[in-house]
């Protein structure tokens, strides 16, 4: 897939991307997600549990692998061996069990519209593909990749592009079935009575498609008509109208290691890592807007 982003965009997306580990982001997201992380299991009769790694290593330790998209050995290292690959991955899935990742999205979205305010107005749905070595659940041949297997998902995102919602499945999947279940997961957030306009690309372009989204109530569709090509020399960004938000969106997600090329084998464990990055994206954007409007921020 082209990349929808001028220079300034790239740049301003990888400055984002980057910030995943700075202090400032970090800490303002582990101060949000501390207080709903599950308490540990104190239950043994004899009392003689290992000492626990805190819990703020372990969270660091997932930050890092979304960055880098490093092993859990590797991520082990960079750690200096405070944790083990083992309680890394463990301590994740005790988190995904307990709803911590959803839970902080659901805030996280809460507190940008609250603040700032959701662009529902114009909302552009596109899927994006991705390897994934390892197979496993939610993976496919990838018809773009010379069949090897990789990930898809289908992304929803906001005038601002915020991520609103999306679905999972193999890169063998096509667009059209992944296109409900998005919009069912925006539905969830109570937030589809509020769209105004929604853009789609030519793959979406059939009268089946049209009565589906009608049917839920989206009455204005921007869909790019299929067998048009734009004239000769015109700037990809203008061919794309309002999709470009989502373009830029699917590839600011695509700067994540553990997305680009994910050795996760399950669904879950993929959608934690789509959850953590749209709450990175949220809060670097807050923390933009505090400091552009505060003198001493």
């Amino acid at each position: 897939m082209a990349s929808a982003l001028t220079d300034n965009d790239q740049w301003r997306h990888s400055v984002i991307m980057t910030r995943a580990m700075d202090p400032e982001v970090f800490d303002t997201i582990w101060t949000a997600i501390e207080p709903i992380l599950p308490k540990p299991d104190r239950s043994h009769p004899l009392g003689c549990h290992n000492p626990r790694v805190p819990d703020k290593v372990c969270f660091r330790g997932l930050m890092i692998r979304l960055v880098t998209g490093a092993s859990w050995v590797d991520v082990e290292a960079l750690l200096d061996h405070q944790v083990s690959d083992t309680t890394l991955r463990g301590r994740r899935d005790e988190w995904i069990e307990a709803g911590v990742f959803d839970r902080l999205c659901e805030e996280a979205l809460a507190a940008f519209d609250r603040i700032l305010e959701l662009e529902l107005d114009d909302v552009a749905i596109d899927g994006s593909l991705h390897k994934a070595p390892c197979g496993g659940e939610g993976t496919g041949p990838n018809p773009t990749d010379r069949g090897k297997l990789g990930h898809k998902w289908s992304l929803a995102v906001d005038g601002h592009g915020i991520p609103i919602g999306w679905t999972l499945d193999g890169a063998n999947r096509n667009d059209i079935p992944m296109l409900e279940p998005t919009i069912e997961a925006i539905a969830q957030r109570g937030l589809l009575c509020d769209i105004g306009t929604l853009h789609l690309d030519r793959g979406y372009d059939y009268p089946k498609i049209r009565n589906l989204l009608h049917g839920l109530g989206l009455v204005e569709l921007d869909i790019q008509k299929r067998g048009t090509k734009p004239p000769p020399g015109t700037p990809h960004r203008l061919t794309l109208g309002l999709r470009w938000i989502v373009e830029a969106a699917n590839s600011w997600l695509s700067n994540y290691g553990q997305l680009r090329r994910s050795t996760d084998r399950s669904t879950r464990h993929r959608h934690a890592a789509l959850c953590l990055a749209t709450i990175i994206l949220i809060t670097a954007r807050l923390i933009d807007y505090r400091n552009r409007w505060s003198p001493n921020p």
